[in-house]
């Protein structure tokens, strides 16, 4: 903007101040406001009365508050809540659930089967799974060498057997 266009919305505006006043009420309401005129001449009373006298209006306008004003955000607030799901394993391959909501507990002490936990693992992220199959993995092994000895342990226990019958 440069300073003669400046000097010109000043100039402009000086004149408008010194020209008639400007209703600054919108148009509908002065058309209504004429309306309620001309039914007053005619002698028909107007439904309603919308002057307002001026201690109304000051009565009516905010008063400024103190402090900083507020401005609003465009920021949207976002609602979080606190699940807490602990998942815990044995050894053995055994699997349990605990489900918190705040300090609220939802479920507690859940069997989950071990394949469940890992497929849930590999959905939620990649570094996640690779510990819980480690852990179930080994489980696993150990399972395998608990089969193969009660395997063992049940080969002795036929013979046993076929030994006394004969």
């Amino acid at each position: 903007m440069t300073v003669d266009a400046l000097t010109r919305t000043d100039a402009v505006s000086e004149e408008a101040a010194t020209e008639a006043p400007v209703d600054s009420k919108p148009q509908a309401e002065s058309t209504e406001t004429a309306e309620n005129a001309t039914a007053t001449e005619a002698g028909d009373a107007p439904a309603e009365d919308k002057t307002e006298t001026p201690a109304e209006a000051t009565a009516e306008s905010p008063k400024p508050k103190r402090g900083r004003p507020k401005v609003a955000t465009t920021a949207k607030k976002t609602r979080t809540v606190e699940l807490i799901l602990t998942v815990t394993g044995t050894a053995d391959g055994e699997w349990q659930a605990e489900l918190k909501n705040g300090s609220k507990w939802v479920a507690k002490g859940l069997e989950i089967p071990a394949a469940a936990v890992s497929r849930a693992a590999k959905e939620l992220h990649s570094d996640l799974s690779g510990p819980i199959d480690e852990v179930i993995n080994a489980a696993r092994e150990l399972q395998a060498a608990k089969v193969a000895q009660l395997e063992a342990e049940l080969e002795k226990a036929k013979l046993a057997l076929a030994e006394l019958d004969a």
